[in-house]
């Protein structure tokens, strides 16, 4: 493909439907002769998204080898890691193995640098040519093969100041902790659901920091086992085990922990399907709802808050916000405990 650029967004390489964006094909051209204009990656590791790892292990039934089967089957049919069940993608870590004549000199990147796309997985073309590793306990896939990352696609070198899988688990979910420290202000009182995992302790962490002494952080969790790592470390204020598909059980427990008043905002970073309204439910009128959580239904979300005559601001979990990538591994460089329980349990 010498001497021709495509489309910024990667339009060019939509096979079905035309006329969409990448992200909404049901498939895209994988050949990794690159454009003009796009980078070719050497792909070390992909990240799948937790709510879409979840799903494909349970149809697997928890079997590596069937899990590996799928994960090839998705990406051979679609081009791309697109989980059809979710939607979602994922992220990935690789080298730079080639950068299209176009942007050479433009950006900030060089042939071997190693990089984390901080674009979906559902919309990068994708090659696996063997899949090497599944490790399940961390959502993640090392693999041998190619991808690309089209020109309008961001990114993060990896910092030299930590470990490659230490950055990555953080940079996997690096939209939601930065989201709330643009979102939480001091004397907010803030309920996060799915507290226990990645990111849902980045945002109590960053939740923590933003609502100063007047504010009130709040973590809910299946297992109460889950949830002392967080009151150990302090996290948060208080916390209570609850399931979160029960969205009254969540109400009555999460308004006896902020003294009987609906909250300021509430944080959805649960990884199973049915958790819209113990979201909507704890938080006043002209509130606002957060949903991080690729398991989400929109149309549960808006047409339950609508049922319950509640008036509150729902905003979609986008993985991107300006400086995300900065802010998400400053919380592992500030927090000696944060960085402590990544690499226990993320690395």
């Amino acid at each position: 493909m010498t001497n021709k650029a495509g489309c910024k967004f990667g339009t060019h390489r939509v096979l079905e439907p035309q006329g969409v964006l990448p992200q909404a094909a049901r498939r895209i051209d994988n050949s990794m002769e690159i454009y003009d204009n796009e980078i070719l990656i050497d792909v070390i590791a992909l990240n799948i998204d937790s709510a879409s790892f979840t799903q494909i292990e349970r149809e697997a039934e928890h079997d590596v080898e069937k899990i590996s089967a799928k994960i090839q089957e998705i990406v051979s049919e679609r081009g791309k890691m697109q989980n059809p069940v979710t939607g979602s993608g994922g992220m990935l870590i690789g080298r730079i193995e080639r950068i299209g004549k176009d942007l050479k000199g433009k950006i900030a990147l060089k042939e071997g640098d190693k990089i984390a796309t901080l674009v979906s997985l559902s919309l990068t073309p994708l090659k696996i040519e063997e899949i090497l590793a599944i490790q399940p306990e961390i959502d993640r896939v090392e693999i041998k093969g190619k991808a690309i990352l089209f020109e309008s696609g961001i990114y993060a070198k990896l910092p030299e100041d930590m470990g490659e899988n230490l950055a990555l688990a953080a940079l996997d979910v690096a939209g939601a902790p930065a989201q709330v420290a643009k979102m939480v202000k001091p004397g907010d009182s803030v309920l996060i659901l799915g507290a226990s995992g990645k990111s849902g302790m980045m945002c109590a962490y960053e939740a923590m920091k933003r609502v100063g002494p007047t504010g009130n952080v709040v973590c809910s969790d299946l297992r109460e086992e889950a949830l002392d790592i967080l009151r150990k470390n302090r996290f948060c204020h208080e916390a209570f085990a609850s399931d979160a598909t029960k969205p009254v059980e969540v109400l009555n427990k999460a308004l006896a922990h902020n003294d009987g008043k609906e909250y300021d905002i509430a944080i959805n970073v649960v990884n199973v399907e049915n958790t819209e309204m113990s979201t909507i439910l704890p938080v006043r009128d002209g509130g606002i709802v957060y949903f991080f959580s690729m398991a989400t239904s929109f149309t549960k979300a808006a047409l339950g808050a609508e049922g319950v005559g509640k008036d509150v601001t729902m905003m979609v979990g986008n993985g991107y916000t300006k400086g995300h990538a900065e802010i998400t591994l400053q919380e592992l460089r500030e927090s000696e405990a944060l960085r402590r329980i990544f690499e226990e349990l993320y690395v």
